[in-house]
């Protein structure tokens, strides 16, 4: 989770080309989210792909990668054309980044972003009661924090219960073990021990979170496919019954999700719509 690597994903995800093209999708762009906001760079937006038709759609919030410091959603239109064209009205949302800021304004980002679509995603094709949230690396670590953390939709009048099901793609769930960025990035999460617990998804877990898809690759780093096993394992001890893992085969870190956009493997979002399907009953392409 370096720089380096942070640089690499921007250059990576703009040279991918949008799938789906052909596909009869609208794409409503640059809705605010936090209104009145005005952050810097479109942080408070995001973008609705929305599939031919849409009534009663099931729903798909996105959240991108990027170590929380980089990423953004217009990178990341091969996912809401994805699903957009499997039947489903999808979200690709941005959020505030550090070092401009620092937790919690992730994480609020991300609440906000759910709230407004769970209020508003009605006019626009989807159904509010049918909801699932992904994610990729950082924004996998904020999709299973808004699903356990209550304090987030709280703040919104909202629950984890209003979310249908969580699927976070190579992600993190401890923010105080040893690998979370073996550069702890103290600008993301400061210095305070008690700060990096409670930062921690690992740290709310229990029997009736919503359902719960973890995928992660083989080609991901030693330290996060062992929070990814480790994190199932913890969910199951605390009576969580809706756990499934899949490993993907062959790809990195970054492949596992933008090889939605390349047209030629869909293993990542196979699994997601198979997870989805079941948990929302959705009746999708």
């Amino acid at each position: 989770m370096t720089r380096h690597l942070v640089a690499a994903l921007g250059l990576v995800l703009w040279a991918i080309p949008a799938a789906a093209q052909s596909e009869k999708v609208t794409i409503v762009r640059d809705l605010d989210y936090v209104a009145g906001a005005e952050y810097r760079g479109g942080k408070d937006r995001l973008d609705l792909y929305i599939p031919q038709g849409a009534s009663s759609a099931p729903v798909i919030l996105s959240l991108h990668g990027g170590a929380l410091e980089a990423g953004d959603r217009r990178d990341e239109g091969f996912v809401g054309h994805r699903f957009a064209a499997a039947g489903y009205v999808t979200a690709v949302a941005s959020y505030r980044l550090s070092p401009q800021v620092s937790h919690p304004a992730h994480i609020q980002d991300a609440a906000a972003a759910f709230a407004w679509v769970k209020r508003n995603i009605r006019q626009h094709g989807g159904d509010p009661d049918r909801i699932i949230v992904i994610g990729h690396s950082a924004g996998a670590y904020l999709a299973m924090l808004l699903a356990t953390d209550p304090r987030w939709l709280a703040a919104h009048q909202l629950s984890p219960r209003d979310i249908k099901g969580v699927a976070p793609v190579s992600g993190f769930f401890w923010v105080d073990k040893p690998g979370v960025a073996p550069d702890r990035p103290t600008y993301v999460w400061g210095t305070d021990r008690k700060v990096w617990m409670e930062a921690s998804p690992a740290r709310y877990l229990r029997a009736d979170l919503p359902p719960v898809l973890i995928l992660d690759t083989d080609g991901d780093e030693q330290w996060r496919q062992r929070q990814n096993a480790d994190f199932a394992a913890a969910l199951r001890a605390a009576g969580h019954t809706d756990v499934t893992v899949h490993k993907v085969p062959g790809r990195s870190h970054m492949s596992v999700w933008t090889g939605m956009g390349d047209g030629e493997d869909e293993e990542t979002s196979s699994q997601i719509l198979l997870f989805a399907r079941r948990v929302l009953a959705a009746k999708a392409k």
